[in-house]
This record gives C-alpha cells, structure tokens and sequence, in this order.
C-alpha cells in the first residue's frame, strides 16, 4: 500500500506515516498528538488545522464547519476529516 507522510510544521512532532485513506484521527491519540481532538467526527471544529498539500475537497458536512470557525480560510480543514492521498503539513489553526 501507499504511505505518506503527514508533517507537523509548527511543532517538535516527528512526522508520520500513514496509508492512503487512513484517518488521522483513528492514528493520532491524546499521547502522540499534536493537535487536538474533540468529537471525532467534523461537527465541534477542535482539530481545525490548516494544511498544506493535495488533499480531496472537504465534503458539504466539513464545508459548513469550516465557514463557522475559519470563514474565508482555504487551507482550513479538520484534521479528523482529511481524506489521506498524498504527503502533507499541517499547522494547527491560529484564527
């Protein structure tokens, strides 16, 4: 299987290494994560990260969150719906 590599620009994380398709939020706990989590599941916006990288667009659900708690921001997206395809950086959103 493909593997890519999520890196943590903005913090002392070692980058990571994950299959296509895998969720960061089913890889990433509280003891080895750089960003935050709350639900899981793309409706509280805690793991609202910026990324940087080819991504899938977020879906409609995602959409309507990130006009909530980043209006505006392009690269905004939670971190819990990323959908993995290819290496990427993440920085966690400052507002």
């Amino acid at each position: 299987m493909n593997k890519h590599i999520i890196r943590f620009t903005q913090s002392n994380y070692q980058p990571i290494s994950l299959e296509k398709h895998q969720k960061l939020s089913e890889y990433l706990t509280v003891q080895n994560s750089p960003v935050l989590f709350g639900c899981r599941t793309g409706i509280c916006g805690t793991c609202l990260v910026v990324v940087e990288g080819d991504i899938p667009p977020p879906s409609e659900e995602e959409k309507e969150i990130l006009e909530i708690f980043a209006p505006g921001n392009e690269q905004a997206r939670l971190a819990c719906q990323i959908d993995l395809t290819n290496d990427i950086d993440i920085k966690i959103y400052a507002g």
